[in-house]
């Protein structure tokens, strides 16, 4: 009857001691479980999109990509700098045309081009107009060769445009119907369970936006920007052939004014 009773005390502090072992690694779960649910930036906006995010994010690059190239090619100095037209301009107004040529030739831009593709066509057994009808229609056919090779690069910019939303709405289609078999496997909606779904669905369709809205605007920029440059190295190169043809007639324009009258 003595001894149970002195070892009564011992066994309750035995059970409490076993009893705190085997809860102390769930405490310190929970108490770890908080800073391993946190999310970084790259994993909330990015990650979490899904695999269709790695086809996005390769559009959102080729985009950035044309878009320094255009930069960097649709510049006045590469299509009508200012001393090479000036150069030409002043063969032509002499009508040394096959100088003009020759140093058309020797330039890479694209009114150098043009006229060393074009000006060959200038007639001098026309002098009324120095064959104007050949030189416009050779302007017009290298325009045209050369817009199907510039405007490639620019035509792509376009293609991710029309392409980032597509994406989008294909993670889209891919979240919600990941979401609707969440639904169906567990027989509930809870918002725990489908968030993962629901964030893959959202954020691609807001890159895709993110990268179209921008690369639509790009397009159109470019495009237009090389038409403008193409016209005025267009233009450039007709002043210079009214100049040559003013300079061939100059004697019979002069004969046409009547005394008097100045020019």
């Amino acid at each position: 009857m003595i001894h149970p009773v002195k070892n009564r005390p011992r066994v309750s502090a035995l059970t409490v001691f076993v009893f705190a072992l085997l809860s102390a690694p769930q405490i310190f779960a929970q108490e770890t479980a908080a800073p391993v649910a946190q999310k970084t930036f790259l994993d909330r906006w990015v990650i979490d999109g899904g695999p269709t995010m790695f086809f996005i994010g390769a559009a959102v690059v080729a985009y950035i990509a044309l878009s320094v190239y255009n930069s960097m090619n649709f510049t006045k100095a590469k299509y009508h700098p200012a001393d090479l037209q000036m150069a030409l301009m002043d063969h032509m107004v002499n009508c040394r045309v096959r100088s003009a040529i020759e140093l058309a030739a020797t330039h890479p831009s694209y009114l150098g081009r043009l006229v060393a593709y074009s000006f060959p066509n200038i007639d001098a057994t026309q002098p009324e107009t120095l064959g104007r009808d050949q030189v416009e229609d050779a302007m017009a056919d290298f325009t045209n060769n050369e817009a199907r090779k510039n405007l490639l690069w620019v035509n792509y910019i376009s293609l991710c445009a029309q392409a980032s939303p597509m994406l989008g709405l294909l993670g889209t289609v891919m979240g919600m119907v990941s979401a609707f078999g969440t639904l169906q496997t567990s027989g509930g909606a809870d918002p725990s369970a489908l968030a993962g779904d629901i964030s893959v669905a959202l954020l691609t369709t807001l890159w895709g936006l993110i990268n179209a809205i921008p690369a639509i605007i790009s397009f159109v920029y470019y495009k237009n920007k090389y038409n403008q440059l193409v016209a005025e190295s267009v233009h450039a190169a007709e002043e210079m052939l009214n100049a040559a043809i003013a300079t061939v007639n100059a004697d019979t324009l002069y004969a046409k004014i009547p005394e008097g009258i100045a020019v």
